[in-house]
């Protein structure tokens, strides 16, 4: 039976779901992102070139693909046509293999004006937006005045983008903040013309139709599940669910449809921007952890926070989407530590915990258990047998917590350096 196979980030983002994507991507004939927008970047890694995906799913290097950008993703045409610009000049047939979605979300300039501007207001308080209007356009999404692609297949567009923009102005008047509200516009609207160059599909229809026909789809979430607007560390969250449940309302789909969720982790944690991180370190641990493992954001540049496994966030993650594979990524990153830890529970207001507390703001002491490093270099094993047992160790203490076998073990950056177990 057909069904929807689902890849989630467990931790707060980059957690290598774009290479995960591609390795997996050649065993389904379509791969869909169901949710985000285009600060969520996947970087690949073959043939030794890299690549970094913003809104386009990460099977589009595959051929005889086809890749879906679903209802719940938002959209920035500029930056769309830039990255379809760039595939393009390497030779990959984007046009080919790409759908998308009608009832998906655009991204106005005047979207990424009111990120700015309310980001600015915030001071201390900053939640941490990447600035690419992602949060504005899923604000208009709710609010019921958002602007999607198959409304610049209609000839009262221009009037909708009018209003919406108005709309937009009439907010900005609150803040302190300069701007230029025509700026771009005459960029976004060529973009917009050479999206229609691609096939605009009913999504829903698109997918089911899919299932029907006896295939699977991959698909594929962007930011990490502790970023889901729901349950994670709010209000220093993403604007859309990014849990597997996501799946189903990002691309039209019934729960009963979804088959295998793979759940991506690092061997350690990292995260981006404010918000909650218990086991975040500040000493030279930490900072070995940013160095080797190239710990800066794909498409912001900026250095991501780094701390220990944190099993006890992880946990709380695979029950919220069922997981029932797991996907272990940078282990390589600690060849060279002599001790490894990872969180088992929380001391929250004197007490000790294995739940992830509703107050981001109480304070939080992560209990560890340590654990002996491995001092090999991990890139060269090709198979599970070829793996030091100090490491071995280690990912069976993981399973045994989580209940969840670690079906993949990424040794490197590579789609190469894979192991399947």
């Amino acid at each position: 039976m057909s069904s929807i196979d689902v890849v989630l980030g467990l931790q707060w983002g980059d957690e290598g779901k774009g290479k995960i994507v591609d390795v997996l991507a050649g065993r389904y004939p379509v791969i869909a992102r169901f949710q985000g927008g285009p600060n969520a970047g996947h970087s690949l890694h073959f043939d030794d070139k890299k690549f970094v995906l913003r809104s386009i799913p990460s099977g589009i290097f595959r051929e005889g693909s086809r890749n879906l950008i679903g209802n719940g993703v938002v959209i920035d045409p500029i930056t769309f046509k830039e990255e379809c610009e760039n595939l393009e000049k390497a030779g990959v047939p984007v046009k080919e293999r790409l759908f998308i979605s009608k009832k998906a979300h655009f991204i106005l300039p005047t979207h990424r004006i009111l990120d700015a501007a309310n980001e600015s207001s915030m001071g201390k308080g900053k939640i941490g937006s990447t600035l690419k209007g992602i949060g504005p356009a899923y604000t208009d999404r709710t609010g019921r005045n958002g602007l999607r692609v198959g409304d610049s297949l209609t000839d009262g567009f221009r009037s909708k983008f009018e209003a919406l923009k108005a709309k937009h102005l009439r907010l900005l008047k609150q803040y302190d903040f300069e701007y230029n509200a025509e700026e771009n516009e005459q960029k976004w609207f060529e973009a917009v013309d050479y999206m229609k160059g691609f096939k605009i599909v009913n999504g829903e229809y698109f997918v089911n139709g899919i299932l029907e026909n006896g295939e699977n789809i991959l698909a594929e979430g962007a930011q990490g599940s502790m970023l889901d607007i729901d349950f994670g560390s709010y209000p220093f969250v993403t604007s859309s669910s990014t849990i597997c449940a996501g799946a189903c309302i990002g691309l039209g789909a019934s729960p009963s449809k979804i088959g295998d969720v793979y759940g991506i982790f690092k061997a350690y944690c990292t995260r981006v921007g404010s918000g909650p991180f218990p086991t975040e370190l500040f000493d030279e641990t930490g900072a070995e952890l940013q160095k080797r493992g190239a710990e800066f954001g794909a498409v912001t540049g900026r250095p991501r926070r780094t701390g220990w496994l944190d099993l006890v966030a992880l946990k709380y993650v695979v029950m919220l989407s069922g997981v029932t594979k797991l996907i272990m990524m940078k282990s390589d990153v600690m060849d060279t530590f002599k001790t490894v830890k990872a969180a088992t529970s929380y001391i929250v207001n004197g007490e000790e915990t294995t739940e992830v507390p509703f107050d981001i703001d109480a304070e939080i002491t992560p209990v560890y258990t340590e654990f002996k490093g491995w001092n090999t270099d991990l890139s060269k094993a090709k198979s599970e047998e070829g793996l030091p047992e100090e490491f071995r160790n280690y990912v069976r203490f993981i399973e045994d917590y989580l209940g969840v076998p670690i079906k993949i073990i990424s040794i490197g950056p590579d789609r190469t350096e894979t192991i399947f177990r």
